[in-house]
């Protein structure tokens, strides 16, 4: 099998993820729009506020009695309505994109699956499951979360700052000087900061992954844990991983909590040094009282977005680093496409030939040096060889889910390659040693491969694998549910199962991995005269490692140093006496 894949996720392209981000966003244009709009309401009503202040508060400066107290209270209250009016439509704002954030999500998600479908089993081979499932769940939350609030917030402070300045020019023009003379500040330290961050939220998101994937094995794993004692070694490798996730999120949010507090004290400055020129503009009669008021609380509106923005950087930050995960993801190359004018495989006859088949999952690592074989149709082929001499590949070469480096894989007369993969593998039924069932009743996991089966059809290909009785004997036959991986049935109950799936699939060849290490000798020769009888016909590729299984094979394969070492029946193998009959043999012993 190749290697798990060790690079680790760093941030190659920000603008390219923003832009693909947002191109995600452009399928809600509608609603966009919508909220650019209610922004604009929301926030333009809460920016007349400072102004009607200002003029309260003239109005009580000039010491006119009732008229004053008069129009005092008419500026109060309409600034109460506009206040109260802008935070209902800010309510509808966060809620349509909080339904936005969501549906991208769900967007995201259906896409990732969707590839995921598409990604030759390569990737999987490389890639830890925990890692995959954390940009499926963790990452794209943090991407739908970031569009529902993060989105909303800039969306808002670009229109408050736009409006709060246009407001303070018209109150008094120098006096936005001082306040816009911090904006350099506030631009050069929040890119630098910025590009310190990125990569630690990159860095954090992997080292999530990583963890996930660790505790994906140790759960999968817990009765082998259990079995060899191994739970104290096992806590104490998590909390490697958990102490790296947490160290890096750690790093991430120390250098991102820096960002707020450091632009708030800008911020601050520039409101210290505003009231200051302005209180020398009214001791000069420049400015009167409500002007220099509503300037401090424009200079506000126009600081406080910025701290927001400021203080919600990690979460940006965070959200861009998933987002680049995913994409990544998303970019992967899928599976090699039909060539052109491919050809659907139907009812293959079974003739099967490798030519010069030369393969390697890593290329200093040949596994494979120039397998030939002609297996023709309707024979049983077994395919014996030490650990790790390559009989899973050819297996996994003659189902595509690898391409041969060199050299040619022929059915019926055509080379696979020129077939629709689709029909290629649907010609061949497999049953794994590693089993697979899903959760569902055992009539569905049985059906899987054929859902048009009727339940007489399927009860057959039970009653053949010989676990019919056993399912009967359940409350709820054939309806009985399956827990998740099998958990409530035994190794050997699911694999005759999965023996009964292929049964019922009754493709023209099978691929026969290991298929009956999990049962009794007694039921081994049981399904072994029944499948033998259901292969009669088809073309068999049998992997075992117990010989005695094998012995009525039509060809043996023994696979040693990349090649075929030996071939030929089991008798004329035992007569050579060469590796056949050594790996027989010490069976025996």
């Amino acid at each position: 099998m190749p290697p798990l894949s060790s690079k680790t996720d760093k941030p190659k392209d920000t603008k390219g993820t923003l832009l693909r981000l947002l191109s995600y966003l452009g399928r809600y244009r509608l609603g966009i729009f919508g909220g650019v709009l209610l922004s604009v309401a929301a926030n333009g009503m809460s920016l007349i506020g400072p102004e009607l202040a200002g003029l309260a508060i003239s109005a009580m400066e000039g010491g006119k009695g009732n008229v004053a107290f008069r129009l005092v209270y008419r500026y109060a209250t309409l600034m109460l309505i506009l206040y109260i009016c802008s935070s209902v439509i800010t309510y509808l704002l966060s809620f349509l994109m909080m339904n936005i954030g969501r549906s991208v999500g769900k967007k995201l998600r259906s896409d990732v699956m969707n590839k995921l479908m598409r990604l030759p089993v390569g990737y999987f081979d490389t890639h830890q499951t925990g890692d995959i499932i954390s940009r499926v769940s963790y990452d794209i939350d943090v991407i739908s979360n970031s569009l529902s609030t993060d989105i909303t917030q800039i969306l808002s402070s670009i229109i408050t700052v736009t409006g709060a300045f246009v407001m303070m020019l018209r109150v008094s023009a120098p006096l936005v000087v001082v306040i816009v003379v911090m904006i350099p500040l506030y631009i050069l330290y929040t890119r630098h900061m910025m590009r310190k961050t990125r990569p630690l939220m990159s860095a954090r998101s992997a080292m999530y992954g990583a963890m996930n994937g660790f505790a994906e094995e140790m759960f999968s794993g817990q009765k082998t844990i259990q079995a060899y004692a191994h739970e104290a070694q096992s806590t104490v490798e998590f909390d490697v991983h958990n102490d790296n996730a947490c160290d890096a999120y750690y790093r991430a949010d120390y250098e991102a909590a820096k960002i707020g507090p450091t632009v708030g004290f800008f911020t601050n400055i520039s409101l210290a040094l505003s009231a200051t020129v302005g209180s020398l503009f009214y001791m000069r009669g420049v400015l009167n009282l409500g002007q220099i008021a509503s300037f401090i609380l424009y200079s506000r509106k126009f600081s406080g977005p910025i701290n927001e923005v400021a203080n919600i950087s990690n979460e940006i930050l965070s959200a861009l680093a998933a987002a680049e995960r995913v994409f990544r993801l998303l970019n992967e190359p899928e599976e090699t496409a039909d060539v052109p004018d491919a050809v659907e495989l139907v009812s293959a006859e079974g003739h099967v030939e490798l030519k010069d088949v030369h393969f390697s999952y890593v290329p200093e690592k040949p596994i494979l040096e120039g397998i030939n074989l002609d297996a023709e149709a309707g024979r049983l082929i077994a395919i014996v060889g030490p650990t790790g001499a390559g009989k899973t590949t050819i297996i996994n070469l003659l189902m595509r889910f690898y391409d041969p480096v060199s050299g040619e894989i022929h059915v019926d007369g055509r080379e696979q390659r020129e077939y629709t993969m689709a029909s290629l593998r649907k010609a061949y039924a497999m049953v794994l040693q590693d089993t697979w069932v899903f959760h569902g009743t055992i009539y569905d996991n049985i059906a899987y491969g054929r859902s048009d089966a009727t339940r007489e059809e399927v009860i057959a290909a039970a009653k053949a694998a010989h676990i019919h009785k056993y399912i009967m004997c359940l409350p709820n036959g054939y309806e009985t549910v399956i827990t998740e991986d099998g958990g409530n049935i035994s190794k050997g109950q699911k694999q005759l199962l999965t023996i009964a799936r292929a049964m019922l699939y009754d493709a023209n060849m099978l691929i026969l991995d290991e298929a009956t290490s999990n049962v009794d000798t007694r039921t081994e020769r049981q399904i072994q005269s029944a499948m033998r009888t259901l292969m009669n016909g088809k073309t068999c590729f049998v992997i075992a490692h117990r010989l005695s299984t094998i012995q009525n094979a039509d060809r043996i394969l023994v696979i040693g140093g990349g090649n075929i070492a030996e071939q030929g029946t089991h008798d004329e193998l035992m007569a050579k006496k060469g590796a056949y009959y050594k790996l027989y043999m010490s069976q025996w012993e």
